[in-house]
């Protein structure tokens, strides 16, 4: 990963007032670092130098958006090269299913069809639409599980230190990042299980609910058609519920690579960190959904199914749907990670706090040793 020079225009963050704790401590030492790459990077944005003076606050979702692109265009060699390694691997096979074991997914989709059906819910392309893409999921998810706790917590972690270095004003360092994540990947891999086990929780609470509430209205003698209404209600009501725990969950990796904390510690940091900024975080949620949503859309109908010409496009439109799928995965976690920052400066320009990053700290030793 080779990074470019100098960070976005908004990541010079009021050094006074505390702001950024990798920033401070960088510009505390202005003038003492020597590497001409470093006094380089100081003068390469001329956007950065006619904003350097003002004042930060914390950004809404499309800020938030700009500093994620500003941070990609100075550093586009080191998430690119991220992106191609880390990310693609694992979108392709998201995408392409390939791991995936149809007879499962349609023997489970049968069981769900089976329960609902029980619940009194009417067996409409809805539900069973719905069935059938929970079952995907959770067949791909379960089969998939050893690229997402590696190559994917890699990918999300590199992003995360990426981002980190531009902030610091650093040239990324693919060798000193893999000597720091040996250190740190026992709580990054701890705080991702957590994860885990708060979103299957979620999953089995809103299932367990939905059971109770439909199986309530249809002892009542409500039709089929009817409870379908409530079932929908709750199912709105548990995907905000979802949607905040997977933003948590999120903060919480980002929190696992740069801070000294994880597993609950780092669910409940995170949580308490983006008090007050939920609705952005929601926003940002929305969006890559969205994102994802569209091209996996794409994937299915102009890929999977042949719904048009020979098929021979599938040669061309498969490798560039991966690439646009995991280029969206890619600006969701720099997005995380400058969410994280912008919550974090926040809540430290309100407390006058300044707090040095355990990434921070452990690049110290590793610079001394570089130099013997």
């Amino acid at each position: 990963m080779e990074a470019s020079s100098g960070p976005s225009p908004r990541l010079k963050m009021e050094v006074a007032a505390g702001l950024s704790p990798r920033i401070h401590s960088i510009v505390a030492n202005n003038g003492k670092d020597d590497d001409p790459d470093h006094q380089k990077s100081e003068f390469a944005s001329a956007d950065y130098r006619s904003i350097s003076n003002h004042h930060f606050h914390s950004m809404n979702a499309l800020e938030i958006l700009r500093e994620t692109v500003r941070i990609l265009r100075y550093n586009a060699g080191g998430f690119i090269a991220i992106a191609a390694f880390l990310i693609c691997p694992v979108s392709a096979v998201l995408l392409s299913n390939i791991l995936v074991n149809q007879s499962i997914v349609k023997a489970l989709t049968i069981k769900l069809l089976l329960v609902a059906k029980s619940c009194g819910l009417p067996l409409e392309p809805f539900v069973t639409k719905s069935c059938q893409k929970f079952s995907e999921m959770a067949v791909s998810t379960v089969i998939g599980f050893p690229l997402y706790i590696t190559s994917s917590l890699l990918s999300k972690a590199a992003v995360v230190y990426s981002v980190d270095c531009t902030y610091s004003r650093k040239h990324v360092d693919s060798s000193k990042f893999f000597v720091i994540v040996r250190k740190i990947w026992k709580r990054i891999v701890v705080t991702y299980l957590w994860t885990c086990v708060v979103i299957v929780s979620c999953l089995v609470s809103f299932f367990v609910l939905l059971v109770a509430v439909s199986s309530a209205f249809s002892v009542m003698g409500f039709p089929p058609d009817l409870i379908l209404y409530p079932a929908m209600v709750v199912g709105l009501i548990f995907s905000i519920i979802l949607a905040n725990s997977i933003i948590i969950c999120n903060i919480a990796i980002v929190i696992s690579v740069l801070e000294d904390a994880s597993g609950t510690k780092a669910l409940m940091r995170a949580s308490s960190l983006i008090k007050g900024q939920t609705q952005v975080g929601l926003l940002i949620f929305l969006g890559s959904t969205i994102g994802m949503a569209f091209v996996e859309g794409l994937f299915e109908h102009r890929v999977k199914t042949l719904s048009y010409g020979d098929g021979s496009s599938r040669i061309w439109e498969g490798p560039l749907l991966v690439i646009m799928y995991s280029f969206v995965v890619l600006i969701d976690y720099m997005m995380s990670a400058v969410f994280y920052f912008s919550c974090k400066s926040s809540r430290m320009e309100a407390s006058n706090i300044e707090i040095r990053t355990a990434l921070e700290e452990s690049t110290v030793p590793l610079e001394s040793t570089d130099t013997h």
